[in-house]
């Protein structure tokens, strides 16, 4: 019966797991004191829209890609940024970003400019606003739930390496037990894992249920709209490559 300590080591670490994601989860599900959706729903812009389908990099490839619609940057297929007319940029905090991150010299790489604009303060700010509207997880209920996952993923490994132990140490006759037991920490883990994944963030993992409904009601007709909700890969082959990086 040496199996059976490890056993309740399994279902301790596994018990432990589950319960700190669904207390992630429930907080992070939380309407915030901001939350508008019991009144009229309020209009996004399409940074806003970003943000809350896809962080702060995705407002950042909104406004590389608007600049260069507007001819205002030149995104090349090489995956170098440069500026065409940075007067045009000075009324846009956004874009003053990309001017400032793209350097004295207004050229530079792509994935380099990119994580730049994303931490700068003027995303930074977009975020709190839409926070404090209700329509964003905050960034201390992202980190709670990630380490719920990261916890509930730990004990179903480790389930799975105790029950795998555990069944080599007994002989094979007396293995249907082990793995019975076993399989309780292993379907526990493995459930809330995937119900984690699924109903937690079914949209994005920026966006709380009350701006996931806004996300929703966006019609992706407009081509700027589309890459805010939906990402580069509504791009043309030559601003994808861009984006990336590559030739």
């Amino acid at each position: 019966m040496v199996w059976v300590p490890l056993l309740l080591v399994a279902c301790v670490v596994a018990g432990v797991g589950c319960a700190r994601l669904c207390r992630a989860t429930l907080a992070a599900a939380r309407p915030a004191r901001g939350d508008t959706s019991a009144g009229a729903a309020p209009e996004l812009t399409l940074g806003e829209a970003a943000y809350l389908a896809g962080g702060p990099l995705r407002v950042t490839d909104l406004t590389l890609v608007s600049m260069h619609r507007a001819r205002r940057l030149l995104l090349a297929r090489t995956g170098w940024a440069t500026v065409v007319n940075a007067d045009a940029c000075a009324g846009d905090e956004l874009e003053r970003a990309v001017i400032g991150a793209l350097g004295p010299g207004g050229q530079a790489p792509i994935p380099a400019v990119r994580p730049v604009v994303a931490a700068t303060d003027s995303v930074h700010l977009l975020a709190e606003r839409l926070v404090e509207r209700g329509l964003a997880v905050p960034a201390s209920g992202r980190r709670e739930v990630d380490a719920g996952l990261g916890a509930v993923r730990a004990g179903f490994l480790l389930s799975l390496t105790l029950g795998t132990a555990s069944a080599l140490l007994v002989p094979a006759a007396e293995r249907a037990p082990v793995l019975a037991g076993f399989a309780l920490p292993l379907l526990a883990s493995g459930l809330c894992l995937l119900i984690g994944r699924i109903e937690v963030y079914p949209h994005t993992r920026w966006a709380s249920p009350a701006g996931q409904r806004l996300l929703a009601g966006l019609s992706a007709t407009d081509p700027l709209t589309a890459l805010a909700t939906r990402g580069p890969a509504v791009l043309e082959p030559e601003l994808r490559a861009a984006l990336r990086g590559r030739r």
